[in-house]
C-alpha cells in the first residue's frame, strides 16, 4: 500500500522498508503492519490532540513532570510551544511505560524507537503467525480463565509496584498470544503516586479485566484485587513476589459515642478551670 505521510521519515531513515497493510483506526492512533528487512512490526501513528478521542486526556496527564523546567512552564502556559511539547510527552509515556514494564516482568509489545509521532515496536502474533486476537474476541474455559485472570492480575500488580496504573485497561487493550495475555495501549498509564485518580483508574482496571474473564469462570466476580492491591501499595507492602490472594476484610470501627463525650466533657471541665483561675488572677482580693 501508499506509505502514509508520517511513516515516510521512518522509510527515509531506513527504519521501515514497507508498509503492508493497516491494522487497525484507533480513538488516538492509527496502526499499520510495517516490514523491517526480514521482520514483520507495527507502526502506531499517533493522532494530533485536535483529532484525538481519548475521553478526560486532563486525568492522565496529572503529575506527569517534564525534567526541563522550561518545557514544563510552557506547557502549563498552555503556549504552542507547550501545547507541542505535551504532546510529545504524551506520545513518550507509551514509549516510557513499555520499557519500564517489560523490565519489570509485564508481557507488552517490545518498543523499539518513536520517531516524529510514530512508535514502532514489535507486532504481537498468535500460534499460526497471525495478528493475535484481542481478549474480547475470545472465549475459554472455566480453568483457562482463571489461569488467565491470575496472570492479569499479576501483571496489573507488577505495573503497580513499578509505579504505573495502566489507566484503560479492558479485554480491548489486551492481545492473546499462544503464551497467554500481552497487555496493549499505555499512552494514558498514570504515576500511581503522583496522579490522584490512580486509585479508581486501577480498580476500574481490574473490574473490567475481571468481568470479562468472569464470564467463563463466575466465581472470579467474588474477588477484592483492587482493594487488596490498593491498601498493600499505600502500606509500603506491595512487592514483585507479593501472593495476591483477591480477598480483603473492610476496617469498620464504630464510633464509641460515650467515649468521644466523655472528651469532649473533659476538655470543657478543663477550660473552666482554667477561665476560673483566670479570673482568680485578676481579682486576688476577690
Amino acid at each position: 500500500m501508499r506509505t502514509p505521510k508520517r511513516i515516510q521519515p521512518l522509510v527515509d531513515e531506513g527504519l521501515v522498508d514497507e508498509v503492508l497493510r493497516q491494522l487497525m483506526s484507533g480513538k488516538e492512533a492509527d496502526v499499520y503492519v510495517v516490514r523491517c528487512g526480514d521482520e514483520i512490526r507495527c507502526a502506531k501513528v499517533y493522532k494530533e490532540a485536535a483529532k484525538r478521542s481519548f475521553k478526560k486526556a486532563v486525568q492522565y496527564q496529572e503529575g506527569r513532570k517534564e525534567r526541563n523546567s522550561r518545557r514544563q512552564r510552557a506547557i502549563e502556559k498552555g503556549s504552542k510551544y507547550g501545547r507541542k511539547q505535551q504532546e510529545e510527552t504524551w506520545q513518550s509515556a507509551e514509549v516510557d511505560a513499555l520499557f519500564r514494564l517489560a523490565r519489570s516482568g509485564v508481557r507488552v509489545p517490545q518498543p523499539y524507537i518513536c520517531l516524529d509521532g510514530v512508535l514502532l515496536m514489535e507486532l504481537v502474533t498468535d500460534d499460526e503467525g497471525q495478528v493475535a486476537p484481542r481478549l474480547g474476541e475470545v472465549t475459554m474455559s472455566a480453568e483457562q480463565a482463571r489461569e488467565d485472570h491470575a496472570t492479569m492480575m499479576h501483571y496489573v500488580m507488577l505495573m503497580l509496584c513499578a509505579g504505573l496504573v495502566h489507566g484503560d485497561l479492558s479485554e480491548f487493550n489486551v492481545l492473546v498470544d499462544e503464551y497467554g495475555p500481552v497487555i496493549i495501549d499505555l499512552p494514558q498509564a498514570v504515576d500511581a503516586s503522583a496522579n490522584n485518580h490512580a486509585r479508581s483508574m486501577l480498580a476500574r482496571d481490574i473490574n473490567n479485566i475481571t468481568e470479562y474473564y468472569g464470564q467463563f469462570a463466575p466465581d472470579l466476580l467474588n474477588s477484592q484485587y483492587a482493594k487488596e492491591m490498593w491498601a498493600l501499595y499505600e502500606d509500603g507492602e506491595l512487592t514483585p513476589e507479593t501472593e495476591l490472594t483477591g480477598l480483603f476484610a473492610e476496617v469498620e470501627q464504630a464510633a464509641n459515642v460515650d467515649s468521644v463525650l466523655a472528651e469532649i466533657k473533659a476538655v470543657l471541665a478543663e477550660e473552666q478551670k482554667r477561665q476560673e483561675r483566670l479570673r482568680e488572677s485578676d481579682n486576688p482580693d476577690a
